[in-house]
């Protein structure tokens, strides 16, 4: 079984991600650092010097590559599950949980570790709240597609391997 946990950047998907891979026995992978690490870049490095789109395409290829995997939760970047048809592979190939957090939450995540996160890293606080706002209202039509969905607040790993083997 594939595992995709998908949400907004900041929602703790690889927290999560590493527990849920830990109490499954699985492996865990997560999408932003398996890039950084092809590029030889962080992802400010690579949004910097290749542009967001090539960014974008080298997820979907490794997303191409993922699910010819079996037993791995993946941690999936922010927006990639909002590109291409990203969000029809990810449902036909595994099982996508969203986790969901508000604005609020996100911010209070967000503000202090801005600096590691090129889409936001020169936004003042009044624009980071409201680059949440405006970004989590286009990208919920996608993570809603999800076939579960579970308050990222503190999502209880008990919960949701009984998810799973439902």
């Amino acid at each position: 079984m594939i595992i995709f946990l998908i949400g907004f950047m900041g929602s703790g998907k690889s927290t999560t991600g590493k527990k849920l891979a830990g109490r499954l026995g699985y492996a865990f992978l997560d999408t932003d650092r398996q890039i950084a690490r092809e590029f030889g870049m962080n992802i400010n490095e690579i949004f910097d010097r290749l542009g967001e789109s090539r960014f974008r395409e080298s997820e979907a290829r490794l997303l191409k590559e993922i699910i010819l995997r079996r037993n791995v939760v993946v941690s999936t970047g922010g927006g990639l599950p909002c590109h291409g048809d990203n969000m029809d592979i990810i449902n036909r190939n595994g099982v996508s949980i969203y986790l969901k957090l508000s604005p609020s939450d996100l911010y209070q995540r967000l503000s202090g570790g801005k600096r590691k996160r090129p889409l936001i890293r020169d936004l003042s606080d009044s624009e980071l709240l409201r680059y949440i706002e405006r970004k989590l209202s286009e990208r919920e039509f996608y993570y809603l597609q999800s076939r579960f969905t579970v308050d990222g607040r503190n999502p209880n790993l008990d919960e949701l391997v009984g998810l799973l083997r439902d």
